[in-house]
């Protein structure tokens, strides 16, 4: 499945029926050097376009949107000692969170990278 993206920067992908989820290279890029990521824990549940954590960059505190529903499975630990792998790898190495998906048709509601690039520009 391709990466989709939510209008909150933050992506997901489907891997295996599990929903990979990070926030996007561009959001890095606002952010600035990654010092601290609150991680959800395994068993945490959140909602499509609710808050499921924070972000501390040198410049600011901002709050990760989860791009769809679901029940956290899993959450990257090598976030906790080295947060600033989403400044080198948003989008791979550098993801947050692995969720069970409530409703895997939620990623219909979500855009396409050339959307998303297309969104950026206003």
């Amino acid at each position: 499945m391709t990466t989709k993206y939510h209008p909150e920067h933050t992506w997901v992908r489907l891997e295996n029926q599990l929903a990979v989820i990070g926030i996007t290279d561009h959001a890095q890029a606002e952010l600035g050097e990654i010092v601290y990521v609150d991680l959800p824990e395994p068993g945490d549940r959140f909602e499509a376009g609710r808050e499921f954590g924070q972000i501390e960059s040198t410049k600011t505190t901002s709050a990760m949107i989860a791009p769809i529903s679901g029940e956290v499975l899993e959450s990257n630990g090598l976030l906790e000692n080295t947060p600033d792998l989403i400044n080198r790898s948003p989008e791979e190495n550098g993801w947050i969170t692995k969720i069970s998906p409530s409703d895997p048709r939620e990623l219909e509601n979500l855009m396409n990278k050339p959307d998303y690039e297309a969104f950026l520009k206003g």
